[in-house]
């Protein structure tokens, strides 16, 4: 039987103890959720014991849209991030892999795209899209997220690491540039693409500026958006607060789930801490 080192069981207690740490507010969350209308949430012997029900769920969707909210956040987020992954991937290649006048300008351009911050160009994007008639829609929603600079930055840094060896014998097979990224490229840059989604399905589903300034409908909020004001309207009690941000946090614990080993890995592959 192998023996354990004392340094070793020390790292697992702590790592334990830090990942409760992490789970208690959502615990607490979670809990609080399923008590009567009412309760006292920030006192921990109320919530966890007494009557439990399932009365609070019934009561948000009557109060107002949070499963529309939802619906909005999850499609857009799904949208965008494929959409992204779509776009980024075509132009990281065609910069790292295709000869054409001004490319190493425009790759210039792009990446100079992550100095400027949102705020800087919110009015002539709204102006833009009010121009188009595409303000409180779902096209106005993911326009300006598909444009992610730090996208392509990852996906050239990864097709640059790929031999030449593969896109010549492509070339002898008689596959065009339009193929050579189809049957090359993408098959070989999960990893990469597996980032840049965590990026981009993160961000969108945070997102609160943009949605904020182009969404007046309230059936056509996301969730940043909603659940602020739905919790305003209800500053006085805290069980159906927390009961709305069970429901909008159901889709994201879903997607970390199903996708952790994907995001696992795109997170080492990037060099991200913390």
């Amino acid at each position: 039987m192998q023996r354990i080192k004392p340094g070793r069981v020390v790292l697992y207690l702590v790592a334990y103890a830090t990942a409760l740490l992490w789970l208690f507010p959502v615990l607490w969350m979670i809990v609080s959720s399923f008590k009567p209308y009412g309760t006292p949430v920030s006192i921990l012997e109320k919530v966890v014991t007494g009557v439990f029900t399932l009365e609070n769920y019934g009561t948000i969707s009557e109060k107002a849209p949070i499963f529309r909210w939802t619906f909005n956040s999850l499609f857009v987020a799904v949208v965008v991030t494929f959409g992204t992954i779509l776009f980024t991937s075509m132009a990281a290649y065609a910069i790292s892999k295709l000869d054409f006048k001004w490319k190493k300008g425009i790759f210039l351009l792009i990446t100079a795209g992550m100095m400027v911050p949102i705020e800087s160009i919110i009015i002539p994007l709204y102006q833009n899209m009010a121009d188009r008639q595409l303000l409180n829609s779902y096209v106005g929603l993911m326009c300006p997220s598909l444009a992610a600079p730090i996208g392509v930055l990852i996906m050239k840094r990864f097709y640059d690491s790929l031999p030449k060896d593969l896109f010549e014998a492509a070339v002898l097979d008689g596959a065009n540039a339009f193929q050579r990224w189809i049957h090359v490229c993408l098959p070989m840059s999960k990893s990469s693409m597996a980032a840049v989604g965590i990026f981009t399905f993160t961000n969108s589903w945070n997102n609160f500026l943009w949605p904020f300034l182009s969404i007046t409908s309230e059936k056509m909020m996301t969730l940043p958006v909603g659940i602020p004001q739905f919790q305003g309207a209800n500053l006085s009690e805290f069980t159906l607060p927390m009961t709305a941000s069970v429901v909008a946090s159901v889709p994201a614990i879903l997607v970390f789930l199903i996708f952790q080993k994907q995001i696992i890995k795109g997170i080492a592959m990037t060099g991200i801490k913390g």
